[in-house]
């Protein structure tokens, strides 16, 4: 049975569907190297321009699996290579939206902060709770997380442990729009279709000069800007969008 399902529910976009529901879809190594193989081959998909991950109404992921990590000395987990498969999630050039029910904690909220959009139920509930099990966030929770809603709030969740819920994750900057539990995959579908339906080079531009210039100055950050904007001017896309607008039509956007 495969742990991650992949579906394409419309034109250029791909769904991931976490499939374990018996652990609540509980990050194990097996569930890590599907999803990281799963990334690499879309990555790599010319015709998929954006990616949507989600879960079941129970879980998005409830976090790792902890009956298969509780034996696991330093060595161990260094040979798991589970930060090298974060990076290939984290290093994806297409957009990316977690589609969230349920339960986003620990791995689970770690994977959704991975993505550049998280659509939120109502009920779900994001955590960062290692340190109630003797450890700590370990797949860029303490930085992504910090980066999000800013130290206080951060050190709040990781040093409690304690989850928030969705509205609270909104308003703290860490969920990009709340909606009922019954519309979220809906919600973040409809998204994807409209991000699928724009020149992917300015798309993929505009996501790379977003995640680069968050770690810089706001001078180099501005370079990084500037000159990815001029490089879109050398495209087939620019010259189509603003003809289109000109003539206006419905553009043709191929990538090119």
């Amino acid at each position: 049975m495969s742990l991650v399902l992949l579906e394409t529910p419309g034109d250029g976009i791909a769904l991931l569907r976490m499939n374990r529901p018996e652990a609540l879809n509980a990050l194990n190594t097996a569930t890590r190297i599907e999803l990281t193989d799963h990334f690499r081959a879309l990555t790599d998909d010319d015709s998929i321009r954006c990616i949507v991950i989600t879960g079941n109404e129970k879980a998005f992921v409830a976090g790792a699996d902890l009956k298969e990590m509780s034996a696991m000395g330093t060595v161990e987990m260094t040979l798991s290579k589970a930060r090298e498969r974060w990076r290939v999630v984290a290093g994806c050039p297409k957009p990316v939206i977690a589609a969230v029910n349920g339960f986003a904690l620990g791995g689970g909220c770690e994977l959704a902060m991975h993505a550049d959009i998280i659509i939120a139920g109502e009920s779900a509930q994001f955590g960062q709770p290692e340190v109630r099990v003797g450890i700590m966030a370990g797949g860029g929770g303490t930085q992504r997380l910090t980066r999000a809603v800013g130290k206080f709030k951060a050190m709040k969740m990781l040093l409690t442990g304690e989850p928030i819920s969705a509205q609270e994750a909104f308003q703290m900057g860490l969920a990009s729009e709340v909606v009922p539990d019954d519309q979220v995959l809906n919600r973040a579908l409809e998204l994807a279709a409209k991000i699928a339906a724009l020149p992917p080079l300015a798309i993929r531009q505009t996501k790379e000069v977003v995640l680069a210039g968050a770690d810089c100055s706001l001078d180099a950050g501005l370079t990084l800007e500037r000159k990815a904007f001029d490089i879109l001017f050398d495209t087939e896309d620019q010259k189509e969008g603003m003809r289109a607008f000109i003539e206006k039509r419905k553009p043709e956007f191929k990538g090119k």
